[in-house]
């Protein structure tokens, strides 16, 4: 288990958006760039609740920028085992019913344009959305909506790490400062 060392300071003064993702920065430079053995290995001595804010940050900081880039991260989650999976357990573990039916709408919506066209989810790409108008459509539209979703995601994870701060952070006490009396 890796905890983020963090003063009372800081730690009461970051966004919900921050918070989770200082929680999980000591992991993600451990496994930034590493084969999947590797990540594996980390993400399988993690805390449950660092597991699903891993795995939530992991599609979340991907899918964020921009609705191409939802679209292609969601495929590529969905082409390799294991993701997909972890992301939905992660979900759950944090008893987020929005995001997870959201997700589960992208999912359909591509896996339904994949069947038409033949093709497999290794074999998106962030162009797509150029030469598709069906897919532009539909990708913005549930990127919209998506967003929208993760902006409650986050104040929930963000509710849960505050509530379980032993399993994140390992707070330090702030230096007495006699001024402050």
């Amino acid at each position: 288990m890796t905890l983020v060392h963090m003063n009372q300071t800081d730690w009461k003064g970051l966004t919900d958006e921050r918070l989770g993702a200082a929680c999980m920065e000591p992991t993600f430079q451990r496994i930034r760039g590493k084969s999947p053995e590797i990540k594996t290995e980390v993400i399988s001595h993690l805390t449950p609740g660092q597991k699903a804010l891993c795995m939530f940050r992991v599609m979340y900081d991907h899918a964020k920028p921009s609705p191409a880039e939802y679209y292609a991260w969601i495929s590529y989650m969905m082409d390799l085992p294991g993701y997909w999976s972890g992301v939905m357990e992660g979900l759950r573990f944090f008893g987020d019913a929005n995001m997870i039916g959201m997700l589960e709408e992208t999912q359909e919506a591509l896996a339904a344009r994949n069947t038409l066209l033949g093709k497999e989810w290794s074999s998106a790409s962030l162009s797509d959305m150029e030469r598709d108008e069906a897919l532009r459509i539909t990708v913005n539209s549930l990127f919209a909506r998506f967003t929208e979703i993760a902006s409650v995601s986050l104040q929930n994870i963000a509710s849960y790490i505050r509530t379980h701060p032993q399993e994140f952070v390992q707070l330090e006490a702030e230096p007495f400062d006699p001024a402050s009396i």
